[in-house]
């Protein structure tokens, strides 16, 4: 038996059963198609997460107070500490070769009020070089003071949709924003940037870091970022660094110093984990499909026992018949597959026409996988019914 002739005899009975074909082409085609869909979902949190850190510039380093007490491979957003870090730290690491900014950070939240308006906001006290290194520009009015760092003045810039909640329908600039029973004068506001790596500006508050120590009676720093050169290197400023600031600190190294590529690193592992143990899960749902191939097999191979007979009486051997049967199971899976991956190109351009931020792409590995594991579950799956068609005797069946 020819090829032509397998597709052509197994073609014939798929119609000839097509509720049976209707429902296993079905159950394949959203197996497929949920394993594409979430390997999509997975890699494309990964690549948003990349083009976030990417957009922070290549040469950044961000110090967190505390020394990180573990050897594992976790990004040490907090650690343990015996002092904290000042903005004399800050003005220090600034004079080191090879940094070319220093942005210190104090964060905290406060309840921002105009009139009978208010929301709980975040607000961040830094400098103008906190706004370089998060790539954060000004929609309208005016950016922080130059002496930020030394002088509290009580101006801030506000997130857009602060000041749409707080000031519409009137302009937000030089109109007085409460902080927490401070008065601020808004001196501008930020153009839309959207949240970024879990901070949304759009709901912040950014003032004079010098300022911020007042607003919450402290001197402690939350953070500190670095932004290097392009021609240093990047190890020699870190160990400059750890020293300067353990002669600062009475002989203590108790800073952690994290490098933009390190925590790229580290997203980059959590998402790659994720996005395998998603995409196993979807798989699943094909070996729910392929259970199913095998009970209608089963059943099939009852109904055809006088087909099969009469295939073996007309000199068909075991091979073939074992050969029909699956291939019957592989001709249904790759039309089921061909579905059930249109259908998942059309959801994945409806996703990116709704969340256009997100930008949904699926890797190649993803379909062939997919395809692959789908076809790899149909032949294991229906070899059993298959062998048990094959080894019927023709002189049996046809007497029924």
């Amino acid at each position: 038996m020819t090829i032509n002739d397998n597709i052509a005899f197994n073609a014939q009975l798929l119609i000839r059963h097509r509720w049976r074909t209707t429902l296993l082409m079905l159950c394949v085609a959203m197996g497929v198609s949920a394993v594409v869909l979430l390997v999509s979902v997975g890699e494309s949190a990964r690549l948003y997460v990349a083009r976030e850190f990417s957009m922070l510039g290549s040469n950044l380093l961000i110090i967190l107070p505390g020394k990180k007490q573990t050897s594992g491979g976790g990004i040490p957003f907090y650690g343990t500490t015996t002092r904290d870090l000042t903005l004399q730290d800050a003005a220090s690491i600034r004079q080191l070769s090879g940094v070319d900014s220093v942005a210190p950070v104090i964060a905290g939240t406060a309840n921002a009020s105009v009139g009978a308006r208010s929301k709980n906001v975040m607000v961040l006290g830094s400098t103008l070089d906190f706004l370089k290194a998060r790539q954060l520009s000004i929609a309208m009015g005016a950016s922080l003071p130059d002496d930020a760092e030394s002088v509290s003045r009580n101006v801030v810039l506000i997130g857009s949709n602060l000041a749409q909640e707080l000031f519409a329908p009137h302009n937000p600039l030089g109109k007085m924003l409460t902080i927490d029973d401070y008065r601020f004068r808004v001196a501008g506001v930020l153009a839309i940037r959207g949240e970024s790596l879990g901070l949304d500006m759009r709901d912040a508050v950014i003032l004079p870091v010098k300022t911020s120590e007042r607003l919450f009676n402290s001197f402690s720093l939350f953070r500190i970022l670095i932004s290097l050169n392009g021609l240093t290197d990047e190890k020699t400023v870190i160990s400059d660094i750890y020293a300067l600031i353990k002669k600062r600190h009475q002989g203590e190294e108790d800073i952690t110093i994290v490098t933009q590529q390190s925590m790229m690193q580290a997203f980059n592992n959590i998402m790659v984990t994720l996005t395998t143990i998603v995409g196993l899960l979807g798989s699943v749902s094909l070996v729910v499909a392929g259970i199913l191939i095998m009970n209608l097999s089963l059943i099939s191979v009852q109904q055809r026992r006088t087909e099969i007979g009469l295939l073996k009486a007309l000199g068909a051997s075991q091979h073939v018949v074992l050969t029909l049967f699956i291939s019957e199971s592989i001709i249904l899976v790759m039309l089921a597959s061909a579905i059930g991956l249109g259908f998942t190109q059309v959801l994945l351009l409806l996703a990116n026409y709704w969340w256009p931020t997100l930008s949904f792409s699926t890797p190649l590995w993803a379909y062939l996988s997919a395809v692959c594991v789908a076809l790899l579950t149909a032949v294991l799956f229906s070899y059993l019914p298959a062998k048990q068609a094959a080894s019927i005797s023709p002189v049996e069946a046809l007497r029924k």
